[in-house]
């Protein structure tokens, strides 16, 4: 689903007046939850899941076309973990 999709569905359930506006709020949503995010704390939603940061240690990897080893920097991720109740619906 892309956001432009989840938006028109929103419209159509009558949560928001009108496309454009649920664009912008879900615009605004997304934007609040990554500011959150790149400020190192979590988003969690109790009964559908988690985001949060993680920092991925330096690793060897490989290059597919040459089969080349390669050193993988540390870095930051998003990690998400669902929660309880999703989990219970899922399986």
């Amino acid at each position: 689903m892309t956001k432009k999709e989840l938006a028109n569905i929103l419209y159509l359930k009558e949560v928001f007046d009108t496309k454009l506006d649920a664009e912008k709020k879900i615009d605004s949503i997304l934007d609040l939850i990554q500011e959150t995010l790149l400020s190192g704390e979590d988003v969690n939603f109790i009964g559908w899941g988690k985001l949060e940061v993680v920092q991925r240690a330096p690793r060897l990897g490989r290059n597919p076309k040459t089969g080349e080893e390669v050193q993988i920097e540390s870095r930051r991720g998003i990690k998400f973990k669902p929660g309880k109740k999703f989990l219970e619906k899922l399986n």
